[in-house]
């Protein structure tokens, strides 16, 4: 049994890639904005500033900071309840629970909206601590110094220690603290190379973790 288990969330848990997209589409049009690519191809997992750069084309910082707000009035009032859990992850999350598992959450969603979701959801019993980038201030600068964070804090030993994650990213975040990395592919993201833990169901995930 690992000493803890950590979790993203977008693309890991939840599909929350509609109730994202929309709520983009809708901070650019209130303030007349054409995306400069489409919102079909935006990547979901990375921090909302870094997004709304790449949407918008600019790098002005109060025209980031009015989108950030206008994407934050929509997502965080209604659109995070739109969000999808994905097949078989409940059973799996009570299962780690049920067999007295440490859980953690580590996400880029931002704390607020990431805390909404799991009362939504009522998963805040399935997690011992959520962390995420702006959990503290100054706001943490990526994933793998969050990682970091979280082990630290928490008094976790990496080599015991798993991250499961849906993206490359996720991945080297792992890698750059000595944590296992736990691959899914029913996510956002895509592992060409052979070499890691890849898991096609969430069944498989629970046999491995268990």
């Amino acid at each position: 049994m690992f000493q803890a288990i950590i979790f993203d969330l977008d693309g890991t848990l939840i599909d929350s890639r509609a109730a994202i997209l929309d709520a983009f589409g809708k901070a650019l049009a209130e303030k007349g904005i054409v995306p400069r690519i489409a919102l079909a191809a935006v990547r979901i997992g990375p921090p909302l500033a870094e997004t709304l750069r790449e949407l918008s084309g600019s790098d002005d910082e109060a025209l980031l900071e009015s989108l950030a707000e206008h994407f934050k009035a929509h997502y965080d009032s209604t659109g995070y309840r739109a969000s999808e859990v994905f097949a078989d992850i409940p059973e799996l999350l009570t299962a780690l629970t049920a067999s007295g598992t440490r859980c953690f959450l580590a996400t880029n969603k931002r704390l607020a909206p990431t805390r909404l979701i799991l009362q939504h959801l009522q998963w805040e019993p399935f997690f011992a601590e959520v962390y995420a980038l702006d959990r503290e201030t100054p706001r943490l600068p990526d994933k793998s110094t969050m990682l970091a964070r979280l082990l630290a804090e928490q008094a976790l030993d990496a080599q015991n220690c798993i991250y499961v994650g849906d993206t490359p990213e996720d991945e080297a975040a792992a890698r750059a603290n000595g944590l296992r990395f736990a691959a899914v592919s029913w996510g956002y993201g895509e592992f060409p190379n052979a070499g890691r833990l890849y898991f096609s169901t969430p069944q498989e995930l629970c046999a491995f973790l268990r």
